[in-house]
Parts: structure tokens; sequence; C-alpha cells
């Protein structure tokens, strides 16, 4: 089948576009930014067309001789003002540019939600309903699936629920941790979108979907505990704690930021579970049946520790960070643009200064100052930020549009070049290039340069305030990764 997907660069976008492909389906994409899917091992398999949902002609022209679309987008971390009625307005559109396409089929990923009114329903849940009956109402025959909480390495929900086991040793929750939920398995939940295709051609209707387990949410942290080797942690319910309050709390002591607890949280005040299972008699269980909840815990920490995430809610970027690329030199002109360049020599070859260099970040740190880096995080946190607890998703290796602590990887080079796009609070926009270059007759050279476009006087007196730090942190960088790297030769 000719299929568009929409949302591949995102968590299940990533993981479906490939699986369609090993299914034999003819797949294209659309995405804002194609050179987000320069590294994906599928990226030569599929067609990219460039351009946004809300562009009318770019819709139109990825679905030009499609069959099936999967809708699958939805701005969690949005939230600003007017967010659901431009959720609703694209929707909207792409459903009525699929109806004049010819398509066949629609399916849509929605929400696990409770049967109470609209109204009483969270922001986020209320917008993904809203989305999935204006794609019911296009005139397409369309499958809403509706899920809950998924469980996956990477996934925003399950990143959740590890560090919030792992950081306290006692939790006093908000009163939803006694709430009933139904997770599900991020491989069920990608074994129901490939099937959904194959639905009989006049079905169109949502469906609920989850695993085989009903727990409390404070069951889940347990069970989280007990697979991941610590000690079960007991839980002391706070009716006190309110959405906005909670989704402080969790900003502070996970890496999710404050503008993506903030729609999870409130997703989890009333009960939700699956009121009816009519999809199982549709398409068949996968082999070994559902994945229960403790198991697919099991999975996703394997995959961790395997270096093995496919894809990762850190995957999209934040909302409100800059999203346009660092001008060139020449485009500064006229611009007040400050800079500190640091370059240093270095005795091991240029393969050995790059792989430190590529493995910046993460449990590696920033090789200087560590106390500096973390108290920047933390304050990044305090006012909503992502922070550095972030991480990265692969020990070793970058790719285009990896998240890397409070970063970016804005463009990449392997073997040379790397540039950061900072995504923490500041008054102006950031970033960060390290270099890599062989010397003649053997060694490396290495180039640091950081750039910073001030926002106002509050930007100017932002970056005068830490240019005393620079000396310290940018300085003891340089020094400290090529030191690194002639240590790693020497142990050879």
């Amino acid at each position: 089948m000719r299929i568009l997907v929409t949302g591949a660069t995102g968590y299940l976008g990533g993981r479906l576009a490939p699986r369609l492909l090993a299914a034999g389906h003819e797949v294209r994409v659309i995405v804002r930014d194609a050179s987000r899917l320069r590294d994906v091992p599928w990226a030569a398999q599929v067609e990219v067309v460039e351009g946004d949902l809300a562009d009318a002609e770019a819709v139109r022209r990825a679905m030009d001789g499609r069959e099936a679309l999967y809708y699958l987008v939805h701005s969690m971390a949005s939230g600003g003002r007017g967010f659901e009625r431009e959720e609703l307005r694209i929707a909207e559109g792409v459903g009525a540019a699929a109806k004049a396409a010819g398509l066949r089929r629609i399916v849509y990923l929605g929400g696990l939600h409770p049967d109470i009114p609209d109204e009483r329903l969270s922001p986020h849940l209320r917008s993904r309903t809203a989305v999935g009956d204006a794609l019911l109402a296009s005139g397409v025959p369309t499958i809403a699936l509706q899920a809950g909480v998924v469980i996956g390495s990477g996934s925003a929900s399950f990143e959740m629920i590890r560090h919030l086991t792992e950081v306290l040793p006692y939790m006093p929750a908000p009163k939803w941790v006694r709430n009933f939920v139904q997770p599900i398995a991020v491989r069920d939940v990608l074994h129901y979108l490939l099937h959904a295709v194959e639905l009989p051609p006049e079905l169109s209707r949502t469906f609920d979907i989850g695993g085989p387990d009903v727990l409390r949410y404070g069951q889940m942290m347990n069970g989280y505990a007990l697979e991941a080797g610590l000690p079960q942690r007991p839980i002391a319910s706070l009716p006190v704690l309110t959405p906005w309050l909670a989704s402080q709390w969790v900003n502070l002591v996970t890496p999710i930021p404050r503008s993506l607890a903030v729609p999870i949280i409130s997703s989890l005040q009333h009960d939700c579970v699956v009121r009816e299972s009519d999809i199982r008699e549709l398409i068949p269980d996968p082999e070994g049946g559902l994945t229960g909840y403790r198991r697919a815990v099991r999975l996703a920490l394997e995959r961790m520790r395997e270096g093995e995430v496919e894809t990762s809610w850190q995957d999209d970027p934040v909302h409100g960070a800059p999203s346009d690329p660092l001008p060139s030199d020449p485009q500064w002109s006229g611009h007040t643009v400050f800079t500190d360049l640091r370059e240093a020599d270095c005795d091991a070859p240029v393969e050995a200064l790059w792989e430190v260099v590529e493995g910046i970040g993460g449990d590696n740190g920033w090789y200087s100052f560590p106390l500096a880096w973390a108290v920047r995080g933390w304050i990044d946190k305090l006012v909503g930020g992502v922070g550095l607890r972030r991480g990265r998703r692969d020990a070793a290796r970058l790719a285009l549009g990896d998240s890397l602590d409070f970063w970016r990887v804005e463009s990449l080079e392997h073997g040379r070049f790397l540039r950061l796009r900072a995504e923490m609070k500041l008054p102006g926009l950031a970033w960060l290039e390290l270099s890599t270059d062989p010397e003649p007759g053997g060694g490396s050279r290495y180039r640091q340069r950081a750039v910073f476009f001030p926002r106002g006087l509050g930007g100017r007196l932002y970056w005068f305030a830490i240019l005393p730090f620079h000396g310290v942190i940018f300085r003891g960088m340089a020094n400290r990764i090529t030191a690194r790297a002639e240590r790693e030769v020497t142990k050879r």
C-alpha cells in the first residue's frame, strides 16, 4: 500500500516507518525539516516531502498518489493559548485534503480518556479527542486508536515513572497516584498501528487499546522499582498537590520539562482504562500475547542498557526553543553577537579526539567545572527548562537532531564538526561549536566556539555576568577534552 506518515521524526512515527517498510508498504513522510532524517537508518528507503501540515499546498503534494495516511502528530508540549483551536484547524485541513486526494484510510493515534463531558477533560486530552472527531468526520474511513500510558524505552511516560521512582526513596504524591490506568507497551501500540490499515474499508470508528494490566499509578512506580532492583517506595497520597504544583515537582526531580509534565499529569486526573476491546476481534494479539506492564518495563530497561533506544521523547524539539539555525558569520553584520573562541593542540590522532568530542555530555559530563554546569542545569529546571538530566540517547554516537542535555545537535559532520543549539531558558540565542582537524605530521587541532545573540538589555547583562566563568569553563573544556583523548590513546 502507498502510505503517507506524519510525525516520522517523533517517538512513534520514527518507529512505525521502518516497520511499514519491512511489511512491504511504499512509504512517504512529510516533515518540517528533512535534515532531521539524515542520520535515520531507513531514511533512504522513504520518499521525503518537506513541509508543514498547516501548509495546504505541502499537504496536497504529500498526499498525491497515496492510499492511506497515518496521523501521528500532536503538540503535546505546547499547551499555549489557542493550541486546541490550531490543532483542530490543522486536522480539519488534513482531513479535507485526504478526502480530495481520494485516500481510502486514515489511521490516528489519540488518547485513552474516561467517559466524562469534554469540558472536564484536560486540554491535552480534549484536543486529542477533537482531532480524532475531525478526522472521523472527514469522509475518509478513519481508525482512531486511543491509548493511555505508553511504556517503552524513550517514552515520556516511562521516563517520568523511572526518574520519580529512582530519585525519591519516599514519595509524597498527588492523589492521582491512586487512580487506575491501563498502560500499553510501545511494541503493542506499533502492532495495532501497523495492522490498522488492513481493516475493512467500510470501518470508521474509535478503538480503545491497552495492555493486559489495570494498575494504580503508584503500583506502576513500584512495579518499576522491582524490575530495576530497587526497594519498593512508600507512597503518600496528598490531596493538596494540584496538577500545576505536581508538574513543578516532576519538572524538578525528572528530566521531563514542565511544558511536557503539565499535559501528562493533567491526563492522569481520572481513572483511564479501556472501555471496550473490540480491536482484539479484528486484529489478533501479537505472537505471545499482549505485553504485561512489568515485562514492558524489563524490555525498556534492556534496550537502555544495550544502547538500542530507537526513538525518544527527547527527539521532539523543545517548545519555545529557537528553531532557526545559526546564521553564517557574514550575516552577523549589524547585530550584537558575543563569542568565546578556544583552540588547543592535541597529540592524539584526530579520530581519538573526535571520539571524545562526540561522547560529550550525558554521563561523561562537560569536562570542566561540573558544579557550574550542575547549577546551570538546576536553574534551568527551576524556570521550566529541560535541565542537564535529559542526557543523551546513545552514550557514544550522536545523530543530527539528537538532544544532548540542554542542547540539541543542529549540525554534525562525523569526525570533524559538531554544532549544538541551546534549548535552555536564555535571554537570547546560544550555540556551541566543537571541531577537530588533523595536523600535518600527526596529532590534531581542537577548536571550540561559543556564540550568543543577546536579546535586549537582559541578554547583554547575562553575558557579562557569566563572563568571569568563561575563562574557567571554556578553557578547562578545551584542555580536558584534548587531555582525555591523549590518555585514551596511551591506554590502547
